[in-house]
């Protein structure tokens, strides 16, 4: 079953004034000898007329944009984009692509621009569809891909390869690689499923076999590290304003009205910051990275009471994951996970409504006229908006670029506006969460008025955990995030 990655030694280059390069797998790696051929791009009518479409093999992308101007350079990926010298043929191009994991907007765009790229700018015309994320590999029929087959899918939501948690058997799935004469894999998944893509590249490596892993991170949470956002965040966000917008109509037409809405976040609560930040219509937000206590002065309830006096209504927003601690000490708590080993988390939304219900009913005698919006799988099940398609197609390139290029054992994602490629065990380390000692979380806190719910010590706690500060030239302070 799926082992542990980080057997193939990282490829760092370092160079002058503290630049470092933290380099992907290429297959002459381990096959020696590989013919190169000229990229089929310089004879496409479509590319004639792009002024340098090649990017120089030396290109590579920062890390870290924001920097002191004697500190070190720091670290980079290389840059994505075509080159000028590819590692396959056309015809010997067997490619296929998966989806693992849950549902995210742009699933499908992703799958039709990598079917349609491979096919419009390579000339590849074997591509397959795993059926069922990973155990697909061997236990389900496979889908023949075409342009005309992708035609409209990216205006469904979903995944037309359908998708599954765990699965993953790294023998059986090599084994099917090497049946079927694959030669090109495309994984699209969360962190667990990048980890099955990097045990699947180690182990083809250990097999010599020249087949390009390419990786495409997927999840509608934004918590993966390095890259500046996740494909699908923005058309969750963008649909999230709906549900907000009917709490608010439901709050604001009822007598001491409360509209509480939870949102995905299971760890990160991207989502829930940038819908409260958006519809400007929220009264207070709850995310996993910042606690909060429901009795007592400055606690939730006080404030509801507070704000109920002022404006005769609120809307609250909760991420999925926040106050699991509290919940779990009111409910019994549960140890159980799904396939892909992520604890099943108790419905916090449900649990604060039943709190503020019963505080009203008992402590303020007071009645109250609250709706409870759960919007979850309505947004992961929505087509992308334009903005994620747009992304959802320059992801799908620059990964098609980089597996006819050579590269394999990476992940493709923009850092800091341009798209890069970065190796498994970055984007796999730690999750990406908001920063509640960080500028965003401080507009939010402003925007809502909303407490902290945060002690000094808890303060001075946050800012100690991310480290100091680097200094910029007019005295200003930023941390090295990615929002």
């Amino acid at each position: 079953m799926m082992g542990s990655s980080g057997n193939t030694e990282s490829k760092v280059v370092k160079g002058d004034a503290g630049y470092v390069l933290e380099d992907v797998p290429h297959l002459t790696d381990y096959i020696a000898d590989l013919q190169t051929y000229p990229n089929p791009l310089q004879m496409n009518p479509a590319y004639l007329v792009v002024k340098q479409y090649f990017v120089n093999e030396d290109d590579t992308v920062a890390q870290k944009i924001v920097v002191h101007k004697n500190g070190p350079r720091g670290t980079h990926f290389r840059r994505a984009g075509p080159r000028q010298k590819v590692y396959f043929e056309s015809d010997e191009v067997h490619a296929c692509i998966v989806t693992c994991g849950g549902l995210c907007p742009g699933l499908n765009t992703v799958i039709r621009e990598i079917v349609c790229g491979l096919y419009h700018m390579y000339g590849v015309n074997k591509i397959l569809g795993i059926d069922g994320g990973y155990r697909g590999f061997y236990s389900k029929n496979t889908v023949t891909l075409t342009p005309k087959v992708v035609y409209d899918i990216h205006k469904r939501g979903g995944t037309i390869l359908g998708t599954s948690r765990g699965g993953h058997d790294t023998s059986k799935i090599v084994d099917s690689i090497q049946d079927h004469g694959i030669s090109q894999v495309y994984v699209i998944g969360g962190d667990g499923t990048q980890k099955g893509a990097a045990v699947i590249y180690e182990e083809l490596r250990r097999r010599g076999l020249k087949v390009a892993v390419a990786g495409i991170p997927k999840t509608i949470d934004n918590d993966i590290p390095v890259i500046d956002k996740s494909f699908g965040f923005d058309t969750a966000v963008e649909e999230a304003q709906r549900a907000i917008n009917a709490a608010h109509v439901e709050a604001e037409s009822s007598e001491n009205g409360i509209g509480v809405v939870k949102l995905m976040g299971r760890y990160s609560g991207f989502i829930a910051m940038y819908a409260t930040l958006a519809s400007r219509d929220v009264d207070c937000c709850l995310i996993p990275e910042s606690p909060f206590y429901l009795e007592g002065k400055g606690g939730l309830l006080k404030f509801i009471e507070k704000r109920l006096k002022e404006n005769g209504h609120m809307v609250i927003v909760v991420a999925e994951g926040a106050g699991q601690d509290r919940v779990s000490e009111s409910l019994q708590s549960m140890d159980d996970q799904d396939a892909s080993g992520n604890k099943l988390l108790q419905d916090v939304g449900l649990w604060i409504s039943h709190k503020i219900k019963d505080h009203f009913a008992k402590h303020q005698k007071t009645v109250i006229n609250l709706k409870y919006i759960d919007p979850t799988y309505m947004i992961r099940a929505i087509p992308s908006n334009a903005s994620d398609n747009v992304y959802c197609t320059l992801l799908a390139h620059s990964a098609i670029h980089g597996a006819m290029a050579g590269y394999t054992g990476f992940t493709v994602g923009p850092v800091n506006g341009r798209h890069a490629y970065i190796p498994f065990h970055r984007i796999t380390e730690t999750p990406n969460k908001v920063v509640i000692s960080d500028r965003m979380w401080a507009r939010l806190l402003s925007s809502t008025n909303q407490p902290s719910f945060l002690s000094s010590k808890d303060i001075y706690e946050a800012k100690d955990e991310e480290g100091p500060p680097t200094q910029l030239l007019d005295g200003e302070y930023c941390k090295d995030t990615s929002q």
